[in-house]
């Protein structure tokens, strides 16, 4: 079995995209259609940069859902496969959630730019500059990471934000209680904390006012059941019905990104492939969480994906 996962925040690079658009019409077009969409010359600012802007969440959270669902549309349109029969499950870490349930069919494509550049502009807004940080904690299980959320927190927002894999944990909340984390990581047998280079506070209570916008915003907005379920972020636990996958998505933006169950889930469900479209990122992390065994490909550029069509 295999399982098509999307990558995160932290994926977007300046030239993202560039290459695969010179190659196919296919390509082009994913990009012009979430150009018009947005009203904004997205991939232009993906090609040329400069990188300061293309690194705000509200264009980089489009940028990578663009970047992955044109390389997916190449390997289906150019390679002539149909996810459904090549792929059991999709899953997407934060929000590549959303690029999931695009891949899958359960959102249109001008429909997930537009909902992406919104929870970005959201999560920008829902704390002010300064405020909320974050910090990932290297060598940390999530009991550790439990444990020193609970020792900073004072009184302050510190929760875990993503569970990514056995050996890293992100942490999020008050400025000055991810700081305290930080300092306090080595007491609790954790090798160290190291702050993001993030402009808010992510997954945590604090984005509570982005998780009404986006509830406002999914209300009117029509999800179809996916062609294959996905792995939500806060279940690991496949879900098909586009109610449930619509109240998921307002809980996620407050709540973890469980991504290590969900690879574990995945594997314990049969799937012994992962294929990563636009990034490289989540394949290291399903390793460590389901098994050195398991076997990932990253796909970026026309020669992984020649190499994709070969592996399936």
């Amino acid at each position: 079995m295999r399982a098509f996962i999307f990558p995160g925040q932290g994926s977007q690079a300046v030239g993202m995209g560039k290459a695969l658009a010179e190659a196919s019409p296919t390509a082009r077009a994913v990009f012009e259609e979430i150009d018009e969409a947005l009203g904004q010359h997205l991939f232009r600012l993906m090609c040329e940069g400069p990188e300061s802007e293309l690194t705000l969440t509200e264009n980089a959270q489009p940028a990578i859902m663009a970047n992955a669902i044109a390389t997916l549309r190449v390997l289906e349109t150019e390679g002539g496969v149909r996810l459904v029969e090549k792929c059991n499950f999709v899953a997407g870490h934060s929000l590549g959630e959303y690029t999931a349930l695009c891949a899958a069919g359960a959102l249109p494509l001008s429909v997930t730019a537009a909902l992406l550049k919104l929870r970005g502009r959201a999560m920008q807004a829902a704390v002010p500059v300064g405020i909320g940080a974050m910090a990932a904690l290297l060598g940390a299980d999530i009991e550790k990471a439990e444990s020193l959320a609970a020792a900073a927190a004072e009184g302050e927002t510190c929760t875990v934000a993503n569970d990514n894999d056995p050996s890293q944990v992100v942490i999020s909340g008050h400025k000055g209680a991810i700081d305290r984390a930080i300092a306090l990581a080595k007491d609790h047998g954790i090798k160290r904390g190291i702050l993001l280079p993030v402009s808010a506070p992510f997954h945590c209570p604090l984005m509570q006012p982005a998780a009404d916008d986006m509830a406002s915003a999914l209300a009117t907005t029509k999800i179809h059941a996916p062609l294959v379920p996905l792995f939500a972020n806060v279940t690991a636990a496949p879900v098909s019905d586009p109610h449930t996958i619509s109240a998921q998505l307002v809980q996620q933006v407050t709540g973890r990104v469980r991504w290590r169950e969900s690879a574990i889930a995945m594997a314990e469900a049969g799937v012994t492939h992962f294929a990563e479209f636009g990034g490289k990122v989540l394949s290291p992390m399903v390793k460590r969480s389901a098994g050195e065994d398991i076997a990932t490909s990253s796909v970026i550029s026309m020669d992984d994906i020649e190499a994709l069509l070969k592996a399936i």
